[in-house]
C-alpha cells in the first residue's frame, strides 16, 4: 500500500504547471491562487504561490555584486550586474606584459659609467635609464649567490653542530647518530672506542641533531635486517632437506633389506640427485632449489668444471644464438646537416691516430704555480662576475667552472675559480645583499627587447613582468600608454639622445607630450611605474612654499585643504588613481576624501594568511580586505611633437663632437680610371 506524499503548505498542483498570464481557474476549488504582478515592476504576472521563486529571477531585484566573496560592496539591481562589472573594484587584472634586458658588454662601459658616475643626469626623466636601474634592482634580488657560487657559501650550523657532535665524548648532554664513518666493520670500531657504560648511554639519547641521517641509519638497518632474515630461511630449509634425505635414505635402506633391490626414486650410485659439477642435470636440480642469486654465484665458482664435465656449453652454437644469430652488419652513415667545404682536408692527427698521438702527461695545478700568495691575487668584483656566470649559463645552458659528464667514460672538471672580497656568502644571501651599502653603478643596457630566441622566457632571470594591478576598465589605457607608446618606442623615437652616445655622451630629450595639455612623462620610483606629470604653475609652487609642512593646526593648512569640503571633493573627482594615491598623502583631510572615492575609482583586494590548527594541518583565511588606488595615469589618446629644439643644436655644443679637418687633397679611386682614360682619347686622335 502505497502512501500519498504530503504537500508543503501552499502549494498548488494547477499553478506548477500554469504560465496562463490570463488563467481562469476559480480559486474556490483550491488547487490554484489569483493571479498577481511582480511588486517590483518588472512586467511579470504569475501566481502568488510563486513569488518567492520569482525574486531569484526578478531583474528589479536588488542583489549583491557577483564579486561580494572577492571584497566588493556593493548592492545593485540584478539586470545592472553585467555593466558594473566594467568598473567593479574587486575585477583586477594583473599585467602580463614581459620583456628581456642583458647585460652590458665591455665595449659600451664608457657610457654607462658616466651615466653612473653624472650627478646631473636626472634618472626621473631619463627613462630608459630609470627603467634599466628598476629592472637591475629587481635582477640582483632574484638571483641568489648559492646558485652560482655554491663552493663560497658558510656552512649550514645543523652541519657544523653534527660535526662538533662527532668529536665530543658520549657522556654529554646531547648524542648524533651519525658520528662516524660508515665502514663494513663499523659496530666492531665502535665497541672498541666505546665502553658498555658509554653505549649504554648512547642508545638512550633522545636528542637526534639530524633526523634525515636517521632515515638513512633506519634504511641500512632494514636491509641488514631481510638479509638475515633470508639466512634464516636458508638454513631451515637445507636443515629440512636434510631431514628428508635421511628419511628416504633410512627408508631405502629398510626396503633394500626387506626386498633386495633398490627402489626407482632411491639415490643411485652414479650421483644422479647430487649438486656436484659432475653428476647429470645438476643444473636443473639447483634453479629449482636455489635462487637466482645463489645459482649464479655457482656458475661463477664452478664454471670451468661444468664446461669440462660437458654440464655447459663452452659457447653458444649459431643456431641457438637468438640475440646475434640472425644480425648482419650494415654500412653506417654520418648524416651531416652542412655541405663540408671543398677546402678541407682532414689530417692523421685529426682521426686519432695512436701512432701520431702526443705524449701528454697528467698533472694538477693550482694558484702557487703563479708565484704569487693567496692574499696577492686579484679580488673579483661581484656584480660583473655573477652576472657573467648567470649569462653564462642562461645563454649556453651551463656554468663556467661546471663539470660535464660527456659520456660514461670522461667528465669535464671545471677548475674557475673566484676570489671575492666578501666571501663566504651565507645561505640564503642574493645579490643585492652581497653589495647592500656599496657604491653600484648601471650593469643592464638600457635597450630592452620584448621578442628573443636566446633563451626560454618562463625561467629566465633576465626576463622581466610588469606585475602591476588595476581594475578592468583601467589596463586597456595601461597597456596602450606605457607599453605600447612609450617603453616600445622608448629608444629613438619617444625620447632622443644624442647620436655620440657610444663616446659617452648622456645628453637626452623628450619629443612627444599628450595632445591639448602641457605634461611630461617621468618615472615613479615609489610606485615603480611611469606617471604622467602636468607642468603646474610657478606662481601655485610658490604659495605653496611659504605654507608649513606641518598640518595639526588649522592655520598651517596647505592651500587645498583650506578650501570647503564639497568644493575639494568636486576637484578631487576629477583626478586619476595615480594623483588620488599621491593626494591621500598629504594631509588626513585629504585621505578621508580620497577614502570616499575608493569605491568609484579604486579597487580591492583580499590579504591572506596561513592559520595553524590544533591538529596536523593549515588552512589559508581571509585577514581583511586592501582598499588602495593603481598606478594609472590619465588616458592619452593622442601625442604630439613638443618643441624642443632639433638634435643639431646640440651637436655644436657637444663635447664629444670632436672634428678633425683635412686639407691635403685626397685622389678619389675613380680619378685614376678617368685620367688613363682621357690619355687614350687623346693618343688616338
Amino acid at each position: 500500500m502505497v502512501k500519498s506524499m504530503k504537500m508543503p503548505m501552499g502549494y498548488h498542483k494547477h499553478c506548477d504547471k500554469c504560465y496562463n498570464v490570463h488563467c481562469q481557474v476559480p480559486v474556490q476549488t483550491s488547487v490554484s491562487c489569483i493571479v498577481v504582478k511582480c511588486h517590483k515592476n518588472c512586467g511579470a504576472s504569475l501566481h502568488m504561490c510563486k513569488q518567492e521563486e520569482h525574486q531569484l529571477l526578478c531583474p528589479n531585484e536588488i542583489v549583491p555584486c557577483l564579486n561580494v566573496y572577492y571584497g566588493c560592496p556593493l548592492t545593485m539591481l540584478r539586470h545592472r550586474l553585467a555593466k558594473h562589472l566594467e568598473v567593479c573594484p574587486a575585477s583586477v587584472v594583473c599585467c602580463s606584459q614581459e620583456w628581456n634586458r642583458w647585460p652590458i658588454s665591455e665595449t659600451d662601459l664608457t657610457f654607462y659609467r658616466n651615466i653612473s658616475e653624472n650627478p646631473l643626469v636626472n634618472t626621473e626623466e631619463n627613462l630608459d635609464v630609470a627603467l634599466a636601474h628598476r629592472d637591475q634592482e629587481q635582477l640582483f634580488q632574484s638571483i641568489k649567490m648559492k646558485n652560482i657560487f655554491p663552493e663560497l657559501m658558510l656552512e649550514d650550523s645543523a652541519l657544523q653542530n653534527i660535526a662538533a657532535g662527532i668529536n665530543s665524548p658520549a657522556d654529554n648532554a646531547s648524542c648524533s647518530l651519525d658520528g662516524g664513518e660508515y665502514t663494513e666493520n663499523g659496530s666492531a670500531k665502535l665497541d672498541e672506542e666505546l665502553s658498555q657504560e658509554e653505549r649504554d648511554t648512547l642508545a638512550k639519547c633522545t636528542d637526534v641533531t639530524s633526523i634525515q641521517n636517521y632515515s638513512s641509519w633506519e634504511k641500512i638497518f632494514n636491509k641488514e635486517k631481510e638479509g638475515c632474515k633470508q639466512t634464516i630461511k636458508n638454513l631451515n630449509k637445507g636443515e629440512k632437506g636434510k631431514e628428508k634425505e635421511d628419511q628416504e635414505s633410512s627408508k631405502s635402506q629398510k626396503e633394500l633389506h626387506q626386498g633386495g633391490e633398490y627402489p626407482v626414486t632411491a639415490r643411485t650410485t652414479d650421483g644422479a640427485t647430487g649438486l656436484a659439477p659432475w653428476q647429470d642435470g645438476v643444473l636443473e636440480r639447483l634453479g629449482k632449489e636455489v635462487n637466482i642469486a645463489e645459482y649464479n654465484m655457482y656458475l661463477v665458482h664452478n664454471g670451468v668444471m661444468l664446461i669440462n664435465f660437458g654440464q655447459l656449453a663452452a659457447c653458444t652454437p649459431r643456431e641457438k644464438d637468438f640475440v646475434y644469430g640472425s644480425l648482419e652488419p650494415i654500412e653506417v652513415k654520418s648524416v651531416r646537416s652542412f655541405n663540408v667545404p671543398t677546402s678541407y682536408r682532414a689530417k692523421r692527427n685529426h682521426l686519432k691516430d695512436p701512432s701520431r698521438k702526443t705524449q701528454t702527461t697528467h698533472q694538477s695545478v693550482d694558484t702557487s704555480d703563479l708565484g704569487i700568495s693567496i692574499e696577492d691575487l686579484p679580488k673579483c668584483e661581484e656584480v660583473s662576475t655573477t652576472l657573467l656566470c648567470s649569462l653564462e649559463k642562461e645563454l649556453k645552458g651551463h656554468s663556467i667552472s661546471e663539470s660535464v659528464s660527456t659520456d660514461g667514460l670522461y667528465t669535464d672538471i671545471g677548475t674557475q675559480t673566484y676570489i671575492f672580497s666578501s666571501a663566504p656568502f651565507k645561505q640564503d644571501a642574493s645579490l643585492a645583499d652581497v653589495i647592500a651599502g656599496k657604491p653600484c653603478g648601471l650593469h643592464l643596457h638600457i635597450e630592452a627587447e620584448s621578442v628573443t630566441r636566446r633563451h626560454n622566457k618562463t625561467s629566465s632571470a633576465f626576463s622581466y613582468t610588469c606585475g602591476h594591478y588595476f581594475r578592468r576598465d583601467e589596463y586597456c589605457f595601461h597597456f596602450k600608454n606605457v607599453h605600447s607608446d612609450i617603453q616600445a618606442s622608448l629608444n629613438g623615437w619617444f625620447q632622443q639622445r644624442c647620436p655620440l652616445a657610444y663616446l659617452g655622451c648622456t645628453f637626452t630629450q623628450m619629443r612627444f607630450h599628450p595632445t591639448g595639455q602641457e605634461a611630461i612623462v617621468k618615472f615613479s620610483k615609489d610606485g615603480s611605474t611611469l606617471v604622467l606629470q602636468p607642468k603646474a604653475n610657478s606662481s601655485l609652487c610658490e604659495v605653496g612654499k611659504t605654507f608649513s609642512p606641518q598640518r595639526n593646526d588649522a592655520q598651517n593648512l596647505d592651500p587645498l585643504s583650506s578650501l570647503p569640503l564639497e568644493i575639494i571633493q568636486h576637484i578631487a573627482g576629477y583626478l586619476d588613481s595615480f594623483t588620488l594615491s599621491q593626494l591621500s598623502q598629504v594631509s588626513h583631510l585629504l585621505r578621508e576624501v580620497c577614502a570616499t572615492l575608493l569605491q568609484e575609482k579604486g579597487m580591492v583586494s583580499l590579504k591572506w594568511e596561513k592559520k595553524k590548527h590544533s591538529s596536523e594541518g593549515s588552512s589559508w583565511i581571509c585577514q581583511k580586505k586592501v582598499w588602495k588606488f593603481s598606478s594609472q595615469f590619465s588616458s592619452v589618446d593622442r601625442w604630439s611633437f613638443s618643441d624642443t629644439p632639433s638634435m643639431s643644436n646640440h651637436l655644436g655644443t657637444c663635447s664629444f663632437y670632436q672634428r678633425e679637418d683635412r686639407t691635403e687633397p685626397v685622389a678619389l679611386p675613380c680619378l685614376g680610371e678617368v685620367r688613363d682614360k682621357h690619355g687614350k682619347l687623346k693618343h688616338k686622335r
